[in-house]
């Protein structure tokens, strides 16, 4: 099988480290992995924003650069929705492109829906001394159904202590745009998910997409909060985030 890893904006600018984690896990299934050269943004900020012809012109630029792949993962649930979801109704109207918006969305997998159903593989599990709480990003559960995956792989993994957060489900207020737009609310947001995770007791937080566990890391240490380790769960998977 050959495969793209996508590895999406904020991880390629921000957390090169998730991206690199992604590879390793993949490259472990036995898999030929590759990271397109070209790829740039899959056009979810221009879509959430409303600007539809820059939203069209970024898919039609992904799609000529990953289609040509048996399979596309992504290590962010909020880039696989955008692929999966919404390339499909960019060109509902348009014959030719709506067949390969819809061929790749078939093809495209966020990252721990494609180890957990579709290779299904025992990877040899790390090492992680100690608890970790998971944050389900709004976009990976209700757009893709992102739930039971990344616990059955955490739990995996030697030393590793899940405990679930109050209101795991609940959003961290980061939303993209939503953060800079209406600020004070997107504050009491993740401080409600501040709470939570608080309230866990866990060494760290985990979660998939790396926006919501930028935010929440910049409220934590806001908050005075410097010891709670937020990971993104490609890193406890691949053994780079070892308690």
């Amino acid at each position: 099988m050959r495969l793209a890893l996508y590895v999406t904006c904020l991880v390629d600018l921000m957390r090169p480290s998730v991206g690199f984690a992604a590879l390793r896990l993949l490259e472990a299934t036995g898999a030929e992995v590759v990271v397109p050269e070209g790829q740039t943004c899959c056009g979810q900020p221009a879509w959430s924003a409303g600007n539809r012809p820059l939203a069209v012109a970024l898919a039609k630029k992904a799609m000529a650069e990953l289609e040509a792949y048996d399979a596309v993962v992504i290590p962010s649930g909020s880039c696989a929705d955008q692929i999966r979801n919404v390339y499909p109704q960019l060109f509902a109207d348009d014959p030719h492109w709506a067949e390969r918006a819809r061929a790749l969305a078939e093809r495209t997998h966020e990252l721990t829906s494609f180890l957990a159903d579709v290779m299904k593989n025992d990877f040899v599990a790390p090492d992680f001394a100690g608890s970790v709480a998971y944050h389900d990003a709004c976009k990976g559960l209700r757009g893709l159904g992102i739930k039971r995956q990344p616990r059955e792989l955490l739990l995996k993994v030697r030393g590793l202590s899940l405990k679930e957060m109050p209101d795991c489900e609940e959003c961290c207020g980061f939303g993209g745009a939503f953060s800079v737009k209406f600020g004070e609310v997107s504050t009491q947001i993740v401080d409600r998910k501040c709470d939570a995770i608080a309230a866990a007791g866990a060494d760290a937080v985990v979660g998939g997409d790396l926006g919501c566990l930028i935010n929440i890391e910049g409220r934590l240490r806001r908050r005075g909060d410097e010891t709670t380790r937020v990971l993104h769960i490609a890193e406890v998977l691949a053994g780079g985030g070892e308690g």
